[in-house]
């Protein structure tokens, strides 16, 4: 089987999905690759493994419950693996897998714009309230 490179992959891609078109399964994922709790965790896995307790040290609000259904979805989709180290109690790790790092970047670069432009984003939303 002949290896692809990430170009070929990219344009077979243009061919195969189009997220414009309401069938594409490629919205699904946008759908997932949007949520806040997804573009914190990925920077917060990047430099390594990481147990639930971790990460919902660092990620503050979320609730434990919306962290595990988070790192559940984001398993489903090829961003992290869970380990499960037998110990007593067992130990649970989660990293991100090649694809997720492919990712980190573009979560990286959007999580620091929204920090960067968080001001001019709450004048433009008084802004637009205050209109009569």
């Amino acid at each position: 089987m002949a290896t692809t490179t990430a170009g070929q992959r990219r344009e077979q891609a243009k061919r195969d999905y189009d997220a414009f078109l309401a069938g594409c399964p490629t919205r699904e994922l946008l759908s997932t690759l949007t949520d806040k709790w997804v573009a914190l965790l990925i920077p917060a896995l990047a430099g390594g493994p990481q147990r639930h307790s971790e990460l919902a040290r660092r990620i503050a609000g979320v609730s434990q419950k919306m962290l595990t259904q988070t790192l559940r979805t984001m398993e489903r989709d090829g961003l992290l693996t869970r380990t499960v180290t037998t110990s007593v109690p067992a130990r649970v790790d989660y990293q991100l897998t090649p694809l997720g790092h492919d990712l980190f970047p573009v979560m990286v670069a959007i999580k620091t714009w929204a920090e960067t432009h968080m001001d001019r984003v709450f004048q433009a939303r008084t802004q637009f309230d205050t209109r009569t």
